[in-house]
């Protein structure tokens, strides 16, 4: 990774990096690390390690929903339609962009592609919807 900045900001850019290897440094988190090379803070080597039998980050990672989620774009199996997770991966995606997409997709799913057709029939009536939900997930009665 290459860092280099203009010679006037240099000494701002030297303490923000100081300040980040410190971060990173104490912040112990597995699987990723990163230091400079030689001691110039200007050139760093990183390394992210993926779990474990996989090409993480170069393929996307194995999503799915551990317990039932009644939506359009999510199967019986937990499996979810999402195109960041297929075709549309990229190795700039993180867990954050991962979680984030997931996230919008439970609010505005894509009823064009749906692994749930009932649910994607259902999407624009929530009375109906909701019946369903509470069919797989009686205890969310109520929270609204």
């Amino acid at each position: 990774m290459n860092t280099a900045a203009p010679a006037g900001d240099i000494t701002a850019v030297s303490k923000r990096l100081q300040s980040e290897l410190m971060t990173l440094m104490m912040s112990r988190t597995e699987g990723i690390s990163a230091f400079p090379q030689k001691d110039n803070l200007l050139h760093w080597i990183a390394t992210i390690h993926g779990p474990a039998g996989t090409n993480y980050p170069y393929l996307p990672p194995a999503v799915r929903f551990e317990t039932t989620c009644f939506h359009p774009n999510v199967d019986i199996n937990g499996a979810i339609c999402l195109d960041i997770l297929k075709d549309k991966w990229s190795a700039i995606y993180n867990v954050q962009t991962i979680l984030l997409s997931v996230q919008s997709l439970l609010g505005e799913p894509n009823n064009e592609s749906p692994l749930n057709t009932e649910a994607a029939q259902m999407w624009n009536d929530p009375v109906e919807f909701r019946k369903s939900v509470l069919k797989y997930h009686p205890e969310s009665a109520g929270l609204e």
